[in-house]
């Protein structure tokens, strides 16, 4: 027989699609759980009755109050409360940060049962460098926002992940293609699920093929980083510390300045400031 969970909250990954792709830990959990915590329970209990779960359910979404939160925290320390969304890791770009957050502050356990997450698996197909990324959730739906948000990421130097609906993809898709430029993406959609694909290309090509075809289904955005900076020539370099010479700098301050504006090496810089002071 398994040992009793300890009370607490519990968060629970559930499938992005393939109902296959739930744990046998987070089956487990919400099987055993007292209370399970769903962000549509419509959706949900088709996951309950895969797992022949009978627990009650409760909702939990962005409409939940301060008063719904102290109500769940106060089983906490008596309970097991599973907390799942309606598909993929609660938390991201899903209600549920407050709500660990004040169950933290009141001392309560919290476990996650990890699984499967759309921005992941999107970053593992898109074939778009993964050593450094920046989840976005959904832009704004407002033109100027939406532009205004791409610009203040647009000089990262991260892969960009964005969740997407089919109507809204062809704007979105095109003002990325305005702020970023033409920067290799992916398109992930229905992942997981029998109709999954993952189209790549370059932003530009991507708007043209979805201008007229909104596609169905939940829509993953990857966008690669910026373009690495070309290395200043000799000559930029040179031409650029002559400059900051001739405005009265010292060699060292010269090359210090040189240096941080044009992205070389200080000790490159200063190397050439004092040939050219010689």
């Amino acid at each position: 027989m398994n040992d009793p969970l300890t009370p607490g909250l519990y968060i629970v990954a559930t499938p992005i699609g393939n109902l296959g792709d739930l744990t046998v830990r987070a089956a487990d959990v919400l099987r055993r759980a007292n209370l399970v915590l769903a962000e549509d329970k419509r959706v949900s209990s088709r996951i309950m009755a895969h797992v022949d779960a009978h627990v009650p359910m409760r909702t939990y979404n962005d409409h939940s109050d301060s008063a719904d939160r102290d109500a769940i925290v106060a089983r906490l320390g008596q309970e097991v409360v599973a907390l799942i969304s309606d598909a993929g890791t609660p938390l991201i770009s899903d209600p549920g940060y407050k709500l660990v957050r004040e169950a933290r502050a009141a001392g309560h356990n919290i476990v996650t049962v990890p699984g499967p997450c759309a921005a992941v698996a999107a970053l593992t197909l898109a074939g778009l460098p993964t050593d450094r990324f920046l989840f976005l959730g959904f832009l704004p739906a407002k033109e100027k926002a939406r532009a205004d948000a791409i610009a203040e990421v647009a000089a990262i130097r991260a892969t960009l992940v964005l969740y997407e609906s089919g109507p809204r993809l062809a704007a979105t898709l095109g003002a990325l293609a305005g702020g970023l430029g033409p920067r290799e993406a992916a398109v992930a959609r229905e992942l997981t699920k029998m109709h999954e694909e993952c189209v790549t290309g370059a932003l530009p090509e991507l708007v043209a093929r979805y201008a007229d075809a909104p596609p169905r289904g939940e829509i993953v955005i990857v966008v690669a980083p910026p373009p690495e900076a070309e290395a200043p020539s000799v000559e930029d370099l040179d031409e650029a510390l002559r400059a900051a010479l001739a405005a009265g700098e010292s060699a060292s301050r010269a090359a210090a300045s040189v240096a941080q504006r044009l992205g070389v090496r200080r000790k490159l810089a200063y190397e050439r400031a004092l040939e050219l002071v010689r």
